[in-house]
């Protein structure tokens, strides 16, 4: 009798451990195989994230970019493949973890995790988009400003910036922007388990600022300009993170408002 108990509180644990490696098979093959086609595509994607730079130095001809060791060009292309591989498999690798985690979740759980489940990919990419199409064409300016032809000294600074560099520094950017994006999600998830209010947000938004400016100056270039470019967006993703936050509360105080009448 006592085995027999022992064998079925054994078994649903054993079902749970089948589906958590079912889950990460299927995760880690979509990544691989994101990854492999990704890197047939790592020279068009490079040549996309250099654009920015391309448009700065139009007409002129004589502009490259160089790599000093015979192997920097190929690793360079399986960094592309690994970061384009991630973000491309990230909604099979979401779904999977969904479908792991939704089967012991309430129905009012569910609704309030899948919209955050889809929201992160959003706002990353917003960010990404966010850091090519308006940070990077005007921190390259300021940054090749700093060039200084013949006429100007004994000698002429040009700008030949390396490949592996170039994508380290713009990677760099795409993620420090993407994962600030992610700021209303995090703040929102907070708030929904109770640890933070938005009358604690609301409290301590001048601390919030100053910790913004010392996010930026961490993890972007030293520049004031891509400095600026981050800092400004976190203050006001952080003020979107307040009225999601109030939503939420909002919602709660329904809920909690309608069982008490119901009890009644």
């Amino acid at each position: 009798m006592s085995d027999d108990a022992g064998d079925q509180g054994k078994m649903p644990m054993l079902e749970h451990l089948v589906e958590l490696r079912t889950r990460l098979m299927w995760a880690v093959g979509a990544f691989i195989a994101c990854f492999f086609v990704s890197f047939y595509f790592a020279g068009p994607v490079f040549n996309f994230l250099v654009q920015p730079l391309a448009d700065l130095w139009e007409g002129e001809q004589a502009r490259r970019l160089i790599f000093t060791a015979l192997t920097e060009k190929f690793f360079t292309e399986i960094k592309i493949a690994f970061f384009v591989g991630a973000f491309v498999s990230f909604p099979i690798i979401a779904i999977q973890l969904w479908m792991f985690v939704a089967p012991g979740l309430y129905k009012n759980e569910k609704r309030a995790f899948l919209p955050f489940l889809v929201a992160t990919p959003v706002l990353f990419f917003l960010g990404g988009a966010f850091v090519y199409y308006f940070v990077l064409p005007v921190a390259w300016s300021f940054f090749a400003g700093f060039e200084q032809t013949a006429v100007e000294g004994p000698l002429a600074i040009e700008l030949e910036p390396k490949v592996d560099q170039y994508l380290s520094l713009v990677m760099r950017l795409v993620f420090a922007f993407g994962l600030s994006f992610e700021l209303p999600v995090v703040l929102t998830l907070l708030t929904r388990v109770g640890f933070v209010s938005t009358a604690g947000l609301r409290k301590n938004r001048r601390y919030a600022i100053v910790i913004a400016f010392i996010a930026a100056a961490v993890l972007t270039p030293p520049d004031p300009i891509s400095q600026l470019g981050l800092a400004i967006p976190i203050i006001l993703l952080y003020e979107i993170s307040i009225l999601c936050a109030r939503l939420v509360e909002k919602g709660r105080e329904k809920a909690e408002a309608e069982a008490e009448a119901a009890e009644i």
